[in-house]
C-alpha cells in the first residue's frame, strides 16, 4: 500500500477539501503545517515522511476559474526526484516533464471526448469520478476499459475530508472486476484501519490529506505499510 499525499490548490494556496463542495474549500491550517503555500505544506509532508509521489489538483482550472499552470510548473522543476499526479481538468496531449503524470478525471470529459484519451498511449492516470448520487461526467467510460490506463483512482468526492470511510463497496466491485488494473482509493480514508480494509480488497495506493494534516495517520503508521 503507498500512501499519496494530496495538495489542493485554489486562489494560490493549499486548501482543505471537504465534501466536494470546492466553493467552501479554505487555507490549510493544520497539526503539520499552518502555511497554505504550497513549498511550505509539501516540506511539511516531507518532514513526515520521505513520499516519492505528490497529487495535485488545480482547483481553478478544474472548475474553469483560471488555474496555477506557472506554480505547478515551478514545484514540478523544483523537485525532480518526486513524480507529481497533476489534475487540472480536461487535458489536451502536450509534452510533459518526465515525473509529471497528468490526471484526467471523469467529471472533466464527455461521452464524445473520452475518445480523445487514446491520444495520451496510456500515459496518464484516470480518475473516475463520483458524486453522492452516482458516475460524474463521462459515465460511458466505465464501460470502456480499454481507454483505461493502469492505475485508475476511483474518487468519491462527498467523501472526502469527511469521517466517512472510503467506499468500500465500489472500491472492492472495480478490484473483483479487474484485478489486472492497479486501483487508487481517494476520499474517506480516516485512520490505518481504513487503509488496511482497502488493501485487503486489492487496492494498492491512496490519495490522503485530512487524514496525514490531523495526524490520524502518522510516521509509524505510513512505515509499517
Amino acid at each position: 500500500m503507498k500512501i499519496i499525499p494530496v495538495l489542493d490548490l485554489k486562489n494560490g494556496v493549499v486548501v482543505h477539501a471537504k465534501h466536494g463542495l470546492r466553493d467552501s474549500y479554505q487555507a490549510i491550517n493544520s497539526a503539520l503545517c499552518t502555511d497554505p503555500d504550497i513549498y511550505k505544506v509539501l516540506e511539511a509532508f516531507l518532514s513526515l515522511y520521505p513520499f516519492d509521489t505528490f497529487y495535485i489538483a488545480d482547483l481553478n482550472a478544474i472548475t474553469l476559474q483560471g488555474h496555477h499552470d506557472d506554480l505547478i510548473a515551478a514545484v514540478v522543476s523544483a523537485y525532480p526526484q518526486i513524480q507529481f499526479w497533476v489534475d487540472k481538468g480536461y487535458q489536451k496531449v502536450t509534452h510533459y516533464p518526465s515525473n509529471y503524470v497528468p490526471v484526467l478525471g471523469s467529471e472533466c470529459f464527455t461521452d464524445i471526448s473520452i475518445n480523445e484519451l487514446k491520444e495520451f498511449n496510456k500515459r496518464f492516470i484516470l480518475s473516475l469520478d463520483y458524486s453522492q448520487t452516482g458516475a460524474l461526467g463521462a459515465s460511458s467510460i466505465l464501460n470502456k476499459p480499454d481507454l483505461w490506463p493502469e492505475t485508475v483512482i476511483v474518487m468519491t468526492l462527498n467523501r472526502v475530508g469527511s469521517q466517512l470511510g472510503p467506499d468500500v463497496n465500489k472500491l472492492q466491485t472495480f478490484c473483483t472486476q479487474y484485478p489486472h488494473k492497479e486501483f487508487v482509493a481517494a476520499g474517506g480514508i480516516r485512520h490505518i484501519e481504513d487503509l488496511k480494509a482497502v488493501q485487503k480488497l486489492g487496492v494498492q495506493h491512496a490519495l490522503i490529506a485530512s487524514a496525514l494534516h490531523s495526524g490520524a495517520i502518522n510516521q509509524t503508521d505510513i512505515t509499517n505499510l
